[in-house]
């Protein structure tokens, strides 16, 4: 100890509305509502790489996958320049090193990371824990991605159980916690001879699901804890001449925030939006295959692009592969017989933690720990719930909560039946149900949809309870190699603490980079 070591170690017929609150990730939220646009067909970089590869995925490398039901994959657009082609790296018989299926804010962060930027400690510096300021002085100029992630992160304590994403949100808001502003501990170089070349693949606009959020609802988390490495969120506001509500910023502007981080810092060519993902496959590549440099598994992503003119299925080749989709692409079902009519009366049910007519199944009361100060509509409606009960005198007018209630059926005639925790059946009218009860991550495109890659595989994943089972300094799925996971699907579900993934992955593929032969 005390010595820095390096790095090498709905259902039926129910008219109801699946709704989201005010969320913490961009992966908190439904998937897309609208079209997303795809690059255009003269764009260099990944969109030319997709387009290559789709024809001449290379012989050995895994099994093909067939694309039943899909257009014939158009003609390729202009060759790219050499610029490009050096830029990438990767050509139609040559595997890319990497590629990110998600460009949410885990996938942003990945990809900043990924392009050369290199975080450094400050010369000056002097952070507020000792024991991380200790050792940060025992490797000065050694940038973090270089140093031992196990070694600098033992000891820290926080509201993440991730020893690395502990680590990085300490280094970049030092004193957050305890309600202080501290700068950044770090600084940002630039060395494009550490970029490794990679692709992000996502649905949507770089930013994910934020773009579906509805604009003016706010974030739940503080604004200054939405942004991401070496561009501040209240910074990036300013100039945009707008201002955080209470602390806390609109969905909308983190959603521009976040398209617009890709810009300013020039990953934009590594994005790809309107490609869904529909398979990733595995395997061992045969010796005398072209691009197979190792023994390392080889993966095959397959899927199609949305374009104007319908599907454009693509297949690509990496030798790895990181998971940052977020945990929303599948609502929540909400379990019940019979059908629900379009209502048009009064009153609003809520299934999920919002008020009006309120159910709040399974439990007892509800829990609230977020500070007062911060938060104060969270806690007014936690008041209500709790004193606003079916079983007690009702001091605010047109609202009823339900707690430890469970959903049995809906009738024709606008009736909800419910069940106690006794046994006991009690019908209410209703006009209108909205459903706030969460989302599910989809990972269908993965043999068995992800479930072996879960810490428990013989229970359903669950980015709270199940989350995929990786390894806490590298962010590698224990079971697969060259299979990565971050955010919420490896139990990151804060935006203040997914870059802490991206940090470990980061810091594996260059390790990775640096022992690969010439």
């Amino acid at each position: 100890m005390g010595k820095w070591r390096p790095r090498g170690y709905c259902r039926g017929n129910m008219q109801c509305r699946q709704e989201v609150p005010a969320t913490l990730t961009s992966s908190e939220v439904l998937f897309t509502r609208t079209q997303p646009q795809p690059l255009p067909a003269d764009a260099l970089g990944p969109w030319a790489v997709v387009s290559r590869l789709y024809m001449t995925p290379g012989q050995g490398y895994g099994h093909q996958v067939q694309d039943e039901g899909l257009p014939p994959a158009p003609s390729p657009p202009p060759a790219m320049s050499s610029s490009g082609k050096d830029h990438l790296g990767a050509s139609s018989s040559e595997p890319l090193p990497v590629i990110i299926v998600g460009n949410g804010p885990s996938g942003i962060c990945l990809s900043y990371l990924l392009s050369g930027y290199t975080p450094y400690v400050k010369p000056d510096a002097i952070h507020p824990h000792p024991l991380l300021q200790r050792k940060l002085t025992e490797a000065p100029g050694v940038s973090i991605l270089d140093q031992d992630l196990d070694y600098l992160s033992e000891g820290l304590e926080g509201r993440s159980q991730s020893p690395v994403a502990l680590l990085f949100d300490a280094l970049l808001r030092p004193d957050t916690d305890f309600g202080g502003n501290m700068k950044s501990v770090l600084t940002w170089k630039h060395r494009k001879e550490h970029a490794i070349p990679h692709v992000v693949l996502g649905r949507n606009l770089p930013g994910g699901a934020w773009h579906s959020i509805e604009g003016s609802m706010v974030t739940l988390s503080q604004g200054q804890w939405m942004g991401l490495p070496d561009l501040e969120v209240k910074d990036w506001m300013q100039k945009k001449r707008r201002g955080l509500r209470n602390s806390r910023a609109t969905a909308g502007d983190i959603a521009h925030y976040y398209r617009d981080y890709v810009v300013k810092k020039g990953l934009g060519h590594n994005f790809v939006s309107g490609a869904v993902v529909t398979a990733v496959e595995w395997g061992t590549p045969n010796p005398n295959s072209c691009g197979a440099q190792d023994s390392s598994p080889l993966f095959q992503v397959s899927g199609f692009l949305s374009r104007d003119q319908g599907r454009q299925p693509f297949s690509l080749w990496a030798r790895n592969v990181v998971l940052a989709t977020g945990t929303f692409d599948s609502p929540a079902r909400l379990s019940y017989q019979g059908s629900c009519p379009p209502w048009r009366r009064e009153p609003t049910m809520l299934c999920g933690t919002c008020p009006s007519f309120h159910w709040c199944g399974g439990c007892q009361r509800s829990d609230l720990t977020l500070p007062k100060m911060l938060y104060p509509e969270y806690h007014k409606v936690h008041q209500m719930m709790r004193e606003q009960s079916i079983l007690s005198p009702s001091p605010y007018e047109g609202y009823r909560s339900l707690p430890g209630h469970r959903l049995l059926c809906f009738k024709e005639d606008c009736q909800a039946v419910f069940q106690d925790l006794k046994g006991v059946e009690k019908v209410f009218e209703v006009s209108l149900v909205l459903v706030l009860i969460g989302s599910h991550p989809d990972l269908s495109f993965l043999p068995g949809a992800g479930a072996d890659f879960a810490v428990d595989p013989d229970q359903p994943l669950s980015t709270k309870r199940n989350p995929i089972d990786v390894d806490p300094f590298t962010y590698q799925s224990t079971r697969q190699e060259g299979l990565y996971a971050m955010g919420p699907l490896a139990g990151d579900n804060f935006v203040r603490f997914v870059q802490g993934g991206a940090l470990a992955v980061a810091s594996s593929l260059l390790r990775k980079e640096t022992r690969k032969p010439p």
